[in-house]
């Protein structure tokens, strides 16, 4: 156990006292011993003692699919059978649940894709219309507020919303300028394009 408390590759050592780790959650695990830390050290301490006895446990021993079923002698069979059992190595739990996790996990990334996918959508937008009105790029999302710009601003701001849908405040973020100034420009083109 002396050895243990100064490994660096186990929480143990941050457990006891014996290192940090910002990105682990010591007083969590501890108060699960005692609400009092050092009693907490001393119960947590007392349960690794007695946990040595146990020795190695087949069923904590392997990647996610081997935990989840207990044992790398139950895994064989599902090679020769038919019936196919979602896994993942990161994941304890039945197949059912690592297929809900996975999952999940990709409609995360779905969503990250798109607003990545949307974000150049919305560089590509505004390139275009400043290029064909004639306008500098980096003048515009600096706020330059003549009637040129004011009136180019307008139409990338009513074009990313009616065409992307994309909000008045992300708009105004990509623009250099404020929310209800977005808002406006874009109340004015819907104003023109009703009145045509």
């Amino acid at each position: 156990m002396g050895e243990l408390e100064g490994y660096p590759w186990s929480g143990h050592m941050v457990l006891v006292g014996k290192g940090k780790n910002d990105w682990q959650e010591r007083e969590y695990v501890l108060y699960q011993f005692h609400e009092r830390e050092g009693r907490a050290i001393r119960a947590y301490r007392k349960f690794m003692e007695e946990g040595k006895g146990q020795g190695r446990r087949p069923e904590l021993v392997g990647g996610g699919l081997i935990r989840s079923l207990g044992s790398w002698p139950q895994v064989l069979p599902l090679g020769s059978s038919r019936e196919k059992m979602e896994h993942d190595c990161r994941i304890l739990g039945s197949g059912d649940f690592v297929a809900e996790i996975i999952r999940e996990a990709e409609k995360k990334v779905r969503r990250y894709v798109r607003v990545s996918e949307m974000k150049t959508s919305i560089e590509d937008a505004i390139k275009e219309i400043c290029d064909k009105e004639g306008v500098g790029e980096q003048e515009l999302r600096l706020g330059v507020r003549t009637r040129k710009y004011s009136r180019v601003r307008a139409k990338i701001a009513y074009h990313l919303s009616h065409e992307f849908g994309i909000s008045r405040a992300e708009i105004a973020r990509q623009l250099g300028v404020c929310t209800s100034a977005i808002s406006k420009a874009i109340q004015n083109m819907e104003g023109i394009g009703s009145k045509c």
